[in-house]
């Protein structure tokens, strides 16, 4: 992070504090918040012709468990919010990636905070095909006044008007198929947000990390300015950041159309070497069909890292570093140029909503076919389901791109996801 950036941040962040009132005496007793208890059964098969199936077989089964406990303290103006996680992997799944090549796209499927600035998660269990640990997911300070609003610690953020795809959202985004998207992980900030008397507003964010020795580095924060508006009946963003070692600048917002809703982003990236482009842009409307609500979403995304020859070989990718690292820092899902994603929510009753999704890269034509399933059994109890099925080619995203052994591809079949949620 430039000297300059550095300033602008605590600058910003002094003129947010400037602004809050001082905190008061009066407080609240330390109050619990409620929380979850989750357990998912994920099942995985594999072609033949898969690398993953030289380690495992195939279907590979996992069964997963995540307890949430929220905790809050309030002081006026002033409050400490608290998320305990606990979370307990066993499978064959945590065994094939431990077993993987380290030189293949894959990131780290046990939560750790080795690049995050507080280490608040401890390792109770780490076998071969086994990972258990607890941490604070959330841990941060919120203080609050009329017009200003100022976080810091652990915490979430996430910006841009992608539905699926989110080039703006540079910190931490989800997978545009996962299908549990209720919580993201959470990292080490300070932001800021001033309202001003016509409902625009400014925000700030200063996320502060580690490099890959464990240092903390300024090579590898990441700082943002946002502004939102209001224009008609229309809202705009426009932000600046400073992330890693490219600058990014963005413009996006959201209006209606003819009854539907459009929204898109337009960034660029300026890299040490290059400025890149990516672009995202969705449609969404909402009807009744045959008695039930429905709401479709079309929404295309150019990435403007992605491998513009659809070639995703080792030896490709390895000439394209930008794409791969954003890759394995967990900012982009996506190997190619273009991509089209489909989507709609029908409420089947009132208390099942069936979601059938289509992510198609139109680069290469293969596609992943997702259905998901949400059904409320009670009022604090949730089944959440989803079948996958990738298609495509060899060689292809979706039908299994090349891996460094000839004649094996990181290739899946059919794939099956259930989760049982309770909320408490």
């Amino acid at each position: 992070m430039s000297r300059y950036a550095k300033q602008l941040a605590c600058l910003c962040a002094l003129v947010l504090a400037s602004a809050l009132p001082a905190p008061t005496a009066t407080a609240d007793a330390p109050g619990f918040d409620g929380g979850h208890l989750k357990y998912f059964f994920l099942l995985n098969s594999f072609p033949d012709d898969s690398l993953f199936s030289d380690y495992i077989d195939s279907p590979a089964t996992d069964h997963n468990g995540d307890m949430r406990l929220k905790f809050s303290w309030q002081a006026d103006n002033v409050s400490l919010v608290t998320d305990y996680q606990m979370v307990a992997r066993y499978g064959d799944g945590v065994e094939l990636a431990r077993q993987l090549p380290p030189q293949l796209l894959f990131t780290d499927t046990v939560l750790n905070d080795d690049r995050r600035l507080l280490d608040l998660t401890r390792t109770l269990s780490d076998t071969d095909n086994r990972f258990v640990a607890h941490r604070l997911d959330r841990l941060y300070i919120n203080i609050t006044s009329r017009k200003t609003v100022v976080r810091i610690g652990r915490q979430v953020l996430s910006w841009g008007n992608g539905l699926l795809y989110t080039p703006v959202d540079i910190f931490n985004p989800f997978d545009p198929a996962a299908v549990d998207k209720e919580y993201k992980n959470g990292d080490d900030m300070l932001y800021g947000q001033y309202l001003q008397q016509n409902g625009n507003d400014l925000q700030a964010v200063w996320v502060v990390k580690r490099n890959n020795e464990g240092k903390v580095s300024d090579k590898v924060d990441s700082i943002a300015l946002k502004y939102h508006g209001f224009i008609g009946n229309g809202e705009y963003d426009l932000m600046l950041a400073e992330h890693y070692d490219d600058r990014v600048y963005s413009v996006g917002g959201l209006g209606n159309i003819a009854g539907a809703i459009w929204r898109g982003d337009i960034t660029l990236t300026d890299t040490p070497d290059r400025t890149v482009p990516s672009l995202v842009t969705s449609l969404s409307y909402s009807w009744t069909a045959g008695g039930h609500n429905v709401s479709g979403l079309a929404e295309y995304f150019y990435n403007g890292f992605g491998q513009a020859d659809g070639d995703y070989s080792p030896a490709a990718l390895a000439e394209n570093p930008e794409l791969v690292e954003r890759f394995l820092r967990g900012e982009l899902y996506t190997l190619a140029r273009h991509y089209v994603a489909l989507s709609a929510m029908i409420e089947a009753s009132p208390l099942w909503r069936l979601t059938p999704n289509l992510f198609i890269n139109a680069s290469d034509r293969s596609f992943l076919a997702q259905l998901v399933s949400s059904y409320d059994i009670m009022q604090n109890l949730q089944l959440l389901a989803a079948i996958n099925l990738p298609v495509g080619a060899d060689g292809t995203e979706y039908g299994g791109i090349d891996s460094t052994i000839p004649g094996k591809q990181l290739s899946s079949d059919l794939s099956l996801f259930a989760q049982l949620a309770w909320y408490f």
